[in-house]
């Protein structure tokens, strides 16, 4: 037992841990959420995900062909721009990297949003605004 008291041992186990992050928030009446994620793996809805995806909420592209930030090329984002999303959250895996903007062309061209962060961010980014009724596409290579 801590001198602190149960809540410091609790809080010291969950920082060793460094697990899955569980995600909880309403989501309204969207079909995907995203529960939770951790090292290579998304959770949406109960369908443990091992490759890069595209979830929007009523959409779910459950083997987006990049798999790492090197393999990113204009017609990965065309695809998603497709989709029509106000807003395009890309996480780039555990590490924050800016794709170049050529890159994110066919975005911007359809004046669609772009906000680049780590996939752990974009995965809890994405329950926020999906939350909001927003429509946005998370694009998230595996952390």
């Amino acid at each position: 037992m801590s001198p602190l008291g149960p809540d410091a041992v609790h809080l010291a186990a969950a920082i060793r841990y460094r697990g899955a992050m569980k995600i909880s928030l309403d989501g309204g009446t969207a079909t995907y959420r995203i529960r939770s994620y951790a090292q290579g793996q998304v959770i949406v809805n109960e369908q443990v995900l091992t490759r890069s995806i595209v979830v929007m909420p009523e959409t779910l592209i459950s083997d987006w062909p990049p798999q790492d930030f090197a393999a990113f090329a204009t017609a990965h984002f065309a695809m998603i721009a497709a989709l029509r999303p106000e807003i395009v959250l890309l996480g780039t895996g555990a590490v924050l990297r800016f794709p170049s903007p050529a890159l994110l062309a066919p975005l911007y061209d359809a004046g669609i949003g772009v906000e680049v962060m780590d996939t752990g961010a974009a995965c809890r980014t994405y329950d926020i605004l999906m939350a909001e009724g927003r429509a946005v596409a998370a694009a998230l290579l595996m952390i």
